[in-house]
């Protein structure tokens, strides 16, 4: 605890989501210790009052609990059990709070390997909403871990989230965010379709939202995401193709494994699959759109 009797906080991944978080916590006034495999992202949050630390572990030390958001499972193993590790700090945090999107039985080995060689808790909390709602607190977060953690990290990742959910154990939060990832995936392609659609059809694109506000084809979706489309605002990103992508494959190969054949699901993989093979991994992830303008291009290449 710090001297006004606050858990101290270590962060380890501070990419556009990370970065938020950290900067909402400060906001709040807690002390956060943080690190990066790329330091130069640190200068994001340093000037804002973040503790740059040299290593995972360097930040275990100085932390009651200690959070993630880092690329993917091999990410979070890394960070975890490297030479450098949150695990080889020898005095390390109660609990880990995983944000990050990783899968759920890479998940529940890690959970199970630190618990054995330190005794800390796990709860695997990714998280939906993006940069913009986890720099206001207001994340939807879908957590998993056992009721003991659950409750120990509560109050903190509550005042970052407007709503958190205990799904079940360890692994439980990267199942539903495997769900929620398939919802989000495949309905931008479906924006993307839609958007298209109405601008072909000659209709005043731009009011499509309003005008169906309230149906059943109504959506946070629809509201947020579409007019990003519609205005081509791609810039600065809020999310990277790759990553919907990473998480769209993650999405097939769980069904796959349950003996599900999610067609669906299996065309919006191949969407974003043909979309950062045309060299687009690093754009916003809604930019998916200009894959249609692509194809349409070629179409009408092909027949002059």
């Amino acid at each position: 605890m710090d001297q006004s009797g606050r858990q101290r906080i270590g962060f380890i991944g501070i990419g556009l989501m990370g970065e938020a978080m950290v900067r909402h916590l400060l906001d709040l006034g807690h002390k956060v210790t943080v690190w990066n495999l790329e330091p130069e992202r640190l200068e994001t949050v340093v000037p804002h009052g973040a503790i740059a630390a040299d290593s995972p572990a360097a930040v275990a030390r100085d932390s009651d609990v200690v959070m993630l958001c880092v690329l993917n499972m091999a990410a979070v193993e890394r960070c975890i059990f490297a030479e450098d590790g949150v695990a080889a700090a020898g005095r390390g945090p109660a609990v880990i709070v995983d944000f990050s999107t990783a899968d759920p039985d890479g998940t529940r080995d890690a959970a199970a390997r630190l618990k054995a060689l330190t005794g800390a808790g796990w709860v695997d909390a990714p998280v939906s909403g993006g940069p913009q709602l986890a720099r206001t607190g207001e994340m939807t977060v879908m957590a998993g871990g056992s009721q003991e953690d659950f409750d120990a990290v509560k109050p903190l990742v509550e005042q970052m989230s407007g709503n958190l959910t205990l799904m079940g154990p360890v692994g439980a939060g990267q199942t539903t965010k495997i769900l929620n990832q398939a919802i989000v995936g495949t309905g931008y392609v479906l924006m993307a379709e839609a958007l298209v659609l109405a601008e072909a059809a000659g209709i005043d694109a731009a009011r499509l939202p309003q005008c169906l506000a309230g149906g059943h084809a109504d959506s946070s979706l629809l509201q947020r995401l579409y007019p990003q489309m519609q205005q081509r605002a791609f810039d600065p990103p809020s999310s990277y193709a790759r990553q919907l992508l990473k998480d769209l494959k993650a999405v097939s190969e769980f069904s796959r494994g349950l003996g599900l054949d999610l067609k669906v699901i299996e065309q919006g993989v191949q969407r974003y699959k043909d979309y950062v093979a045309l060299g687009h991994e690093m754009t916003d992830s809604a930019a998916v759109v200009k894959l249609y303008e692509h194809d349409a291009a070629e179409r009408r290449a092909s027949k002059s």
